[in-house]
């Protein structure tokens, strides 16, 4: 965050729908700036792709093993759901690159479909991402969603990374877990929230009071803006609220994700969601 910050019908997901970066009416969903948004979504790592092959919505197209990474799944009585191709570790290593921490294993999968924002839960937290691209930042944010148990992350289908590679592998399972609804435009989707009871408070260092002073309410929408820039103006008088982090030390900023989770527990200890 910069200085400028401060389930019925309700699916899991988090990738293109049907309407629907760096790697290394209804809305479409995580279009890529790489490749076709209708192509596979690419998963690494342990938590990554043993998360995927437990969700039954996820459907896996190929998977890629080392000998070792098969003999772990065996011995942990996980299903690999397809037929896996044994190879050797360089071999994973030239689909992704040298610096991709793969632990043997690869996936090509479906993307998950997005929801309709009009399908949000009534109750709990809901993240909103303001043009975060990063996808360390956004998969980091989204492993912490998982943690606090937030209902969905609404993001815009543009100036957002695609749900795959690096931002898969640094969410560490959570998109399996937490549903990403994916809109074209921020400020009219945070309007229909408003209008469908939620409260929506924007984080940014020109917020009229610290979060944890804010009386808050369920449903709550916490709105997030990208590192640099912060919230967009739209955005912000878009919000039925703007809080700023105050912090005590001589440093006033945090980065995004880990904004987010300090966001994330000021907001589960005041709505009594912690226990």
């Amino acid at each position: 965050m910069s200085d400028r910050e401060r389930n019925p019908k309700f699916r899991r997901g988090g990738g293109k729908g049907p309407d629907r970066g760096r790697e290394t009416g209804r809305r479409p969903a995580w279009r890529g700036r790489e490749g076709s948004p209708d192509g596979p979504v690419i998963l690494y790592g342990w938590h990554a792709v043993t998360a995927a092959l437990a969700n039954p919505q996820r459907r896996i197209r190929k998977l890629m093993l080392t000998e070792n990474a098969a003999r772990r799944l065996a011995e942990e009585n996980i299903s690999s759901r397809v037929t896996p191709e044994i190879v050797r570790p360089n071999l994973i290593d030239q689909r992704l690159g040298p610096d991709a921490v793969h632990q043997g294993l690869l996936a090509e999968a479906d993307p998950l479909p997005s929801p309709d924002i009009d399908t949000l839960p009534q109750a709990g937290i809901v993240l909103v991402l303001d043009q975060i691209t990063d996808p360390h930042n956004v998969g980091a944010i989204l492993r912490s969603a998982a943690a606090f148990g937030v209902k969905a992350i609404v993001t815009t289908a543009r100036h957002s990374p695609e749900a795959t590679g690096v931002l898969a592998k640094s969410a560490s399972g959570a998109l399996e877990l937490v549903p990403l609804v994916t809109v074209q435009n921020l400020a009219r989707a945070l309007h229909q929230m408003n209008e469908q009871g939620f409260m929506t408070v924007g984080l940014d260092s020109q917020g009229s009071e610290d979060l944890g002073n804010v009386v808050l309410r369920q449903p709550l929408a916490l709105v997030l803006g990208a590192e640099g820039k912060g919230l967009r103006q739209l955005t912000r008088e878009t919000c039925s609220a703007v809080a700023r982090l105050d912090l005590p030390g001589e440093i006033k900023s945090l980065n995004v994700s880990n904004a987010a989770v300090l966001a994330l527990y000021i907001g589960a200890s005041r709505l009594g969601l912690m226990g």
